[in-house]
């Protein structure tokens, strides 16, 4: 199938839209083409340091208008999650206030009491210290469940990275020797199930592009949809000689999306 010819389009941001406050070169026109054919849209984060509305701000402000329900986070997606499985549960969250923000507007009550805690949230968070982790020692030895938003080591940011969301998993499991439950965020299958409903289209009418192998193309791999592989971002031609994950299409960029006779299809 040519890359025009999907339904639906699931794109990460950071490397595959836009590179720190900067559209990559014809990220707009790629976005404005397929709009202008009814395509379905919608951008996946494993961020939780913004909410749906920053993203879609920011996208907006850098000329691709979008609409909050278009973006997908870690935060969104752990937030549905519990509502499924354990509807009106206590919490208690490693995380910074968007993430915060979004399990309020679920619903969810949020304690650190670790007596009434029944789910402890490792997300990445700026702000952890020792007091955090120990009362997310206290809740899990009294019967807390241990579960996380996304499984990044490290963020990156201008001039290389920080720790990020999996630095907090390992101080919790190091503290209780209790491994993390459920990941939420890419590549796990529950991102994709909330990419999908939202969009309402089935796998396999839909083309998820991103930047990382081992997240973007194995979720989308794994989900049964096809995948492109763009070299804007973390991921280079070795990188991807050696991988076991082989996306479908290789682009310079989503430009070519737009431009099929320059993608090279695997």
């Amino acid at each position: 199938m040519g890359p025009l010819n999907f339904s639906g389009y699931i794109f990460d941001l950071d490397g595959t839209i836009y590179r720190g406050e900067k559209l990559i070169p014809g990220a707009q026109e790629t976005i404005e083409k397929l709009k202008s054919l009814r395509k379905k849209i919608v951008y996946l984060s494993n961020k939780p340091l913004q909410t749906r509305e920053d993203y879609a701000a920011k996208l907006t402000c850098l000329g691709i208008p979008t609409e909050p329900r278009e973006v997908i986070n870690s935060s969104l997606v752990m937030a549905q999650w519990l509502t499924e499985n354990a509807p009106g549960t206590t919490i208690f969250a490693i995380g910074e206030p968007p993430l915060i923000a979004e399990l309020i507007r679920e619903g969810f009550r949020l304690s650190e009491n670790p007596e009434e805690v029944q789910f402890v949230i490792a997300s990445f968070d700026r702000t952890f210290d020792y007091r955090k982790l120990n009362i997310a020692l206290q809740a899990i030895k009294k019967g807390a469940r241990f579960v996380a938003t996304n499984p990044d080591r490290t963020c990156p940011v201008e001039g290389g990275e920080i720790p990020d969301c999996a630095a907090m998993i390992g101080a919790v499991e190091g503290a209780t020797g209790k491994k993390v439950e459920t990941i939420v965020g890419k590549p796990s299958a529950i991102m994709m199930q909330v990419a999908l409903k939202t969009m309402n289209v089935a796998p396999r009418e839909c083309l998820l592009v991103g930047d990382r192998l081992e997240t973007d193309i194995a979720m989308g791999k794994k989900a049964g949809m096809a995948t492109a592989l763009v070299l804007t971002g973390v991921t280079n031609r070795e990188t991807l000689r050696q991988s076991p994950w082989q996306p479908d299409y290789v682009w310079e960029s989503v430009v070519e999306i737009i431009k099929p006779p320059s993608a090279i299809s695997l």
